[in-house]
């Protein structure tokens, strides 16, 4: 596939120029290199909602508040959802009721 670059001249009319094969070579690493980071992109996402979720639950951990044995298994279900195998089928647990 040959891959243009537009460039837009004084007049406003745009030229397509054809990439080089130095481009086209050095594109393609750069997709490859986006393709495979594509998993980490993924986990990412879900530690910070993972994060954001332990952080609004981070008041039943304080010294005042009894712990539930339901909140304290959703925090430890939130603690593992990294140890989940696929990032596309990710399971966060239920916050408790009470």
């Amino acid at each position: 596939m040959t891959r243009f670059t537009a460039i837009i001249n004084v007049d406003g009319s745009v030229t397509e120029v054809p990439f080089t094969a130095e481009e086209e070579a050095a594109r393609d690493i750069a997709e490859a290199e986006y393709a495979a980071a594509e998993p980490a992109r993924k986990w990412a996402t879900i530690r910070e909602k993972r994060d954001a979720l332990l952080a609004a639950s981070d008041w039943m951990a304080n010294s005042d508040v009894t712990m539930s044995d339901a909140w304290t298994a959703y925090r430890q279900a939130l603690r593992d959802v990294p140890s989940q195998s696929d990032p596309d089928n990710i399971t966060f647990p239920e916050e408790p009721s009470s």
